[in-house]
């Protein structure tokens, strides 16, 4: 039994198909993790879907800020964007179905040393704080709060994390480091519209990572969501968003061992 974790598909189902082949991956003995954004920008968002929904408990996957966006169009609170591909998946007969099966998804994943997690956490937090702030803001976004907290994450709003947040702007916060979260101020507010690679990050912004953590040293967090990072490796975190969405690649990481393998996209 081998549990792999990949890197962001975004609809790319022909490349995760033949990066599954090459790593040997068997369904009924192995896992796979996925550090969410399942769709978007990619081709086949509505093929990602189904085949992540029909994986059942074989698939760990956590929610993106792809997908979120996902949700947020299909309660026809937030407009198409210039690169969206997600028509198919609103017209599928079957969408409400996989929409109830997505916003079911967790937004972090905390299992032996490994957190699973689409964007980033904020460094005040340590890992169990992250873990409860999680399943607390999954239930506020599947409660009446959620078209609100689906608005807010569209929004790329500034976030900082203060122990003194409560209710609404408490789970806006959190959703916005599990899904959006790249670089951050000396005071700990997110630069939200800075996409590129951290050589270039405006004066003052660094990747969430490299701020001081009360969860460094306590294992490995993987995530996704920053492709000008790319593939990247350090003492307590891996991100495996390595550009599928751009035509680069699409990444596995095998867990019990820290076999890496790529794949070039042939989507």
């Amino acid at each position: 039994m081998a549990t792999w974790a990949i890197g962001d598909v975004h609809g790319c189902v022909a490349t995760l198909r033949r990066l599954l082949e090459r790593v040997g991956f068997d369904r009924r003995r192995d896992r796979l993790w996925a550090v969410g954004d399942l769709v978007n920008r990619g081709p086949r968002s509505l093929e990602a879907l189904r085949w992540a929904a029909a994986m059942g408990d074989r698939l760990v996957a956590v929610l993106g800020n792809h997908d979120l966006h996902l949700l947020a169009r299909a309660r026809g609170i937030a407009e198409p964007r210039r690169r969206d591909t997600l028509d198919e998946v609103l017209a599928a007969p079957d969408r409400d179905d996989l929409l109830d099966w997505l916003i079911e998804r967790p937004l972090l994943h905390r299992e032996g040393e490994w957190t699973l997690v689409h964007a980033g956490l904020f460094p005040a937090w340590t890992l169990a704080q992250a873990e409860r702030l999680a399943r607390d803001t999954e239930a506020a976004l599947r409660g009446r709060e959620g078209d609100a907290l689906l608005r807010a994450i569209d929004r790329k709003t500034a976030e900082r994390w203060e122990e003194g947040l409560a209710g609404r702007d408490r789970a806006r916060a959190a959703l916005a480091a599990f899904a959006r979260l790249r670089t951050l101020t000396a005071d700990g507010r997110m630069c939200p519209d800075f996409t590129g690679p951290p050589a270039e990050a405006p004066d003052g912004c660094a990747p969430w990572f490299e701020r001081p953590r009360r969860s460094a040293g306590r294992g490995t967090v993987v995530f996704g969501h920053w492709a000008a990072l790319g593939l990247h490796r350090e003492d307590g975190v891996v991100c495996l968003d390595s550009g599928a969405a751009w035509g680069r690649s699409l990444s596995a990481l095998r867990l019990d061992d820290g076999r890496l393998v790529q794949q070039r996209v042939v989507d």
